[in-house]
């Protein structure tokens, strides 16, 4: 919706069509005549269009729709917000929108007024750079209920305790507090609590989500990898999903992000 605002400002009435009422698409169809891929756009989007029509004609078009999606991912059952922008949708889909924003920002005297924000030196150029980020995503996957809770990498968990450490470092594994810190001592110092705070939140964002329930955590359980190499301390959890039981050990050299070269 902001790319179409974008797109929309101070348009020329005849880059968009004086009898168009959808503008977007008259300027889309204007720019696929010179530039081959923006063309290309136009040719799918006409494609979902009439695939929409005709879901719409048949009652069981929408199965048609999910079963062909499931196969080709090509074909997805569109949602009125999805059909409202398929001009800019299928184009950032297709990864190309960025270009067909640039070519537009580089010709913009056809389809522009000289006040209009893609006509701007700056303005121009900055929202075609803006759009190659989004359109270096693959959309394939759809968001589940718990997409919110699944565990994080060990990269972002490092980094987060990283972040944490600003308080105090930690780096030997004995001082590592337990998953069930408890302040003993009221007089302790606020710089202190705020660290074990963090830790703790930090080895909770490493073993718990909604799927699962924690039965029991232990820290500085030693694990031996190999027979040749010492046991390495690390943090044990027990863990309970609706069919299964799940132990987790992850090394407290990890955890306080000083694994360094070791392997």
């Amino acid at each position: 919706g902001v790319v179409e605002a974008c797109l929309l400002h101070m348009l020329k009435r005849r880059a968009a069509g004086f009898l168009r009422t959808d503008k977007v698409a008259a300027l889309f169809t204007k720019v696929g005549k010179t530039y081959a891929i923006a063309g290309d756009i136009c040719k799918k989007v006409q494609e979902l269009q009439q695939q929409v029509e005709s879901r719409k004609n048949q009652p069981n078009g929408q199965e048609t729709l999910k079963r062909q999606g499931s196969t080709t991912s090509k074909t997805p059952v569109l949602t009125p917000q999805a059909i409202k922008h398929i001009w800019v949708r299928t184009a950032l889909i297709e990864k190309v929108l960025d270009k067909i924003v640039q070519y537009i920002v580089d010709n913009c005297s056809k389809y522009y007024e000289k006040e209009a924000l893609l006509a701007d030196p700056v303005c121009g150029p900055i929202l075609a750079s803006l759009l190659v980020g989004p359109c270096a995503l693959e959309y394939t996957k759809l968001k589940t209920a718990d997409h919110y809770w699944t565990d994080p990498s060990a990269d972002e968990l490092v980094q987060r305790h990283r972040i944490h450490g600003v308080h105090g470092r930690q780096d030997s594994p004995s001082k590592r507090p337990a998953l069930g810190i408890r302040k003993r001592h009221s007089s302790g110092s606020t710089s202190e609590d705020r660290f074990a705070a963090s830790a703790r939140e930090y080895v909770e964002s490493l073993h718990q989500n909604s799927r699962t329930h924690l039965l029991y955590g232990k820290n500085n359980v030693l694990v031996q990898p190999k027979d040749d190499l010492e046991a390495i301390p690390g943090y044990l959890s027990l863990h309970q999903s609706a069919d299964s039981l799940t132990l987790k050990w992850t090394p407290n050299q990890l955890m306080n992000g000083t694994l360094g070269d070791s392997e």
